[in-house]
């Protein structure tokens, strides 16, 4: 794939990505390649991993690092990353416990490329965050919990 492919191809995954987590899924999006809309109109961890095509529940592994403040601020912009060192790794998403859509962004990972991924989401309350990352046909996760003092979804 040619560089200016790739970022074309990569900026679209990044905007759809953010509309979600936003809550703003603009008409189109819903129509896009690849648009998953079970996946994100799930209400849970395990909903969201199963939509994803998780056969099994997912494993917690060390391998996947979630970054993610102890207190929110402001739930409307919380900024989250995470890092898989796992060979082979092809999706991350992160998935928020308690938002009335559970997945709040998606990411996938082009081979030969660092599975490490960075966005904004909004929180409505304090809640695990989830980091849910493909590896070959097995998913893993990383959790931790996230304190919103001010909501974002609405609140």
């Amino acid at each position: 794939m040619e560089r200016r492919e790739f970022l074309t191809s990569s900026s679209g995954a990044t905007a759809l990505a953010l509309a979600a987590a936003s809550g703003l899924v603009p008409a189109y999006a819903q129509n896009a390649p690849g648009w998953n809309k079970v996946a994100f109109d799930s209400k849970s961890f395990a909903e969201a991993a199963k939509a994803l095509g998780a056969t099994s529940a997912p494993v917690e592994s060390k391998e996947l690092v979630l970054q993610a403040p102890e207190i929110a601020e402001n739930g409307s912009v919380v900024r989250v990353g995470a890092q898989s060192s796992m060979a082979n790794t092809t999706q991350i998403a992160f998935v928020v416990e308690k938002n009335p859509s559970a997945l709040a962004a998606l990411f996938d990972i082009p081979s030969g490329t660092d599975a490490n991924v960075s966005t904004n989401i909004k929180m409505g309350q304090s809640s695990n965050v989830y980091a849910l990352a493909k590896v070959g046909d097995k998913y893993f996760y990383a959790v931790k919990e996230v304190k919103v003092t001010l909501g974002g979804c609405g609140g």
